[in-house]
């Protein structure tokens, strides 16, 4: 009679077998339980995202990746079905986008406002809250300004307080720049020139040499950040069951009471107004 007998070899390396396989599936688990949100760079480069996505990590589990562009640049990216979330702040876009049956439905999720920056001294005398007078007065005294010109939504607003002034030029100060607020705001503070930013960008901003807030309290100056899921309809592979995850939080109790926290300086910066 032949008695088997285990091959304790066999059965350790069959352990070991197991062990990697299992590990290598719950690793395939844990990185599909991660989305990509394409957002500007004002969420990003204010801080509210450093702030935010720790919280949403600790509440769902989920890793987010940001890819922080203008609005324009962002809402493109998820066109092409590279992202699953956009984060954006340029609502007559967004409804395009959602129209056009790139995403599923857009939420309002917080709003600050814009602001025009520029030397203390204010060499044009813009200093007040009429956006559009004080733009006129750079344009009549061709004062030198800086444009993000770079599609995003702090670009398109610019575009539109220019187009309510009702003049044909902006001066011959006016410059494009093709680049982000941060970068936008640092030409502006080496260069003594007017600038148009969010809020939260610049109280986040540290390099401001001699610049200052010029105008303010316009309401025209409102800017309302939406948030959107990329429809699976038209990229199969979006991650919606995470990126729904993301939408819900960040318009909760727990997530609109997480952006209303987020202050500099004790400045808030940014008011959530989910459902409103």
């Amino acid at each position: 009679m032949t008695i088997f007998k285990p091959n304790r070899r066999l059965s350790l390396v069959s352990i070991g077998l197991f062990a990697i396989g299992f590990c290598a599936a719950f690793q395939v688990h844990a990185q599909a339980e991660s989305i990509v949100v394409s957002s500007t760079t004002s969420t990003e480069q204010s801080g509210l995202f450093a702030h935010l996505l720790p919280a949403f990590k600790q509440a769902t589990g989920i890793d987010t990746k940001v890819v922080a562009l203008g609005t324009g640049q962002a809402l493109d990216m998820a066109r092409r079905g590279d992202a699953d979330v956009v984060f954006v702040h340029d609502q007559v876009a967004e409804e395009k986008f959602v129209a056009e049956g790139f995403g599923l439905k857009r939420l309002p999720v917080m709003y600050n406002d814009f602001v025009l920056i520029g030397p203390k001294a204010d060499p044009a005398a813009t200093k007040g809250n009429d956006i559009t007078a004080a733009l006129a007065k750079l344009a009549a005294g061709n004062a030198s300004f800086v444009s993000r010109g770079d599609k995003s939504g702090t670009h398109a607003a610019e575009l539109r307080f220019w187009k309510m002034t009702g003049q044909d030029g902006k001066g011959s100060g006016y410059k494009e720049c093709g680049c982000g607020m941060g970068p936008a705001l640092n030409i502006a503070a080496s260069s003594g020139a007017y600038v148009l930013a969010d809020r939260g960008t610049w109280l986040n901003f540290k390099n401001r040499a001699d610049l200052a807030v010029l105008v303010e309290g316009d309401k025209r100056l409102f800017n309302q950040y939406g948030v959107m899921v990329v429809n699976p309809a038209k990229h199969p592979h979006v991650k919606l069951a995470p990126a729904q995850k993301f939408v819900d939080w960040v318009t909760s109790p727990a997530g609109q009471t997480s952006i209303a926290s987020y202050k500099m300086g004790g400045e808030q910066l940014f008011f959530p107004n989910a459902g409103k």
